[in-house]
């Protein structure tokens, strides 16, 4: 799922939470979760879709109501665990640099 612009705010597990992503796969999970949290973020999961009785898709949110994941991202307020700003092709995961010109980004 892409960056969105609005700001979307739900329960997890009883807790009101900033979407960051819905629809997520287990590895984006795994890839926003240890970014979030390395950023200080606390990360609340749920469950969407369930498949042979494995968790298929996943909402993640963060229990910071003021977050605002396309502002952190844009904004480069994010570092990544080896101190580099998060750009958004790095929070894609289209590239492993980050590149601060997103304009520029060409796949």
């Amino acid at each position: 799922m892409t960056l969105r612009a609005k700001h979307i705010v739900e329960e997890i597990n009883g807790t009101r939470c900033t979407i960051i992503e819905k629809g997520a796969k287990a590895d984006r999970l795994d890839f926003l979760k240890t970014l979030l949290e390395f950023n200080n973020y606390e990360i609340l999961v749920a469950d969407e879709a369930i498949i042979e009785g494995e968790p298929a898709t996943f909402t993640i949110g963060t229990t910071n109501l003021v977050f605002n994941p396309v502002i952190a991202v844009y904004e480069m307020s994010l570092k990544t665990p080896e101190g580099e700003k998060v750009s958004p092709a790095y929070w894609n995961q289209l590239s492993t640099d980050c590149v601060d010109e997103y304009w520029d980004f060409v796949k």
